[in-house]
């Protein structure tokens, strides 16, 4: 396999460090395009209004890599396109710190990343691990690394995309692997309204996140429960209930 790896963490984070580190094991081939520092919550922002830099590093010894001045959505579109010269066989985004469930893939940079692999006609996989303590990737890399071969084996559809989120814990406390839909994840309280030293007020985006547990199939609901969720999503935003309804209006 020929995969190109990124992550919206940066390059130098740990969750990168062991997916890639896990895959060159595996003997597979890996290219490395990643940001220079972290972009979380970046979307699928790309760059337009100022050139893109990108710098060759040397961290991994047997994967080539560069550091992108630039989102995690350019980075795979600036290395499939002109820094990796072969044919890529897969798209790997992460493994990300914390979750990426339900509609916060809206925002994701680690997802983004990965539906521009789709977008431009790659497999994807988005690899998460549920976590901020006592953080062990091993086993999220494995899950990401078994996912990448099921697909190229059973030679999947170039938009195909999965969104992996991997619960906190250790690997026997979890229950298994369900197959997912997108859950719904909304925010109380999302923005703190504070003052700056001059007395003038400025807001800072946090909140308290409110996943909605009651879809038993949801992605949400299999990490609620400490299963790996596995969802597989596309890009294609059109709600085809509603295109039904509005060919009858006159």
């Amino acid at each position: 396999m020929k995969i190109l790896i990124t992550n919206d963490d940066g390059i130098y984070a740990q969750g990168i460090d062991e997916l890639v580190n896990f895959f060159l094991k595996k003997e597979a081939k890996v290219y490395v395009v990643a940001p220079d520092r972290e972009r979380s919550a970046s979307g699928q922002a790309i760059t337009l209004h100022s050139p893109l830099r990108a710098q060759k590093v040397t961290k991994w010894e047997k994967a080539i890599s560069w550091a992108v001045d630039g989102t995690p959505t350019d980075c795979v579109k600036l290395g499939l396109a002109e820094l990796v010269d072969d044919s890529i066989d897969m798209v790997i985004s992460g493994i990300n710190i914390g979750p990426n469930l339900g509609t916060d893939v809206l925002y994701s940079g680690t997802v983004s990343a990965a539906i521009e692999g789709a977008v431009s006609g790659v497999p994807a996989i988005a690899i998460s691990l549920v976590s901020a303590d006592n953080i062990d990737f091993s086993y999220s890399a494995n899950v990401a690394y078994r996912f990448a071969k099921l697909m190229y084996n059973n030679n999947v559809p170039k938009d195909t995309l999965l969104n992996i989120n991997v619960p906190d814990g250790e690997e026997n406390k979890i229950k298994g692997l369900k197959y997912t839909v997108l859950g719904q994840v909304r925010y109380k309280n999302p923005f703190e309204k504070r003052k700056d030293p001059r007395g003038k007020h400025y807001y800072w985006l946090s909140g308290e996140r409110n996943q909605d547990v009651s879809n038993r199939q949801s992605d949400v609901y299999a990490i609620s429960k400490n299963f790996v969720s596995v969802c597989p999503i596309h890009f294609d935003f059109t709600n085809y209930r509603l295109l039904e309804i509005i060919k009858d209006w006159k």
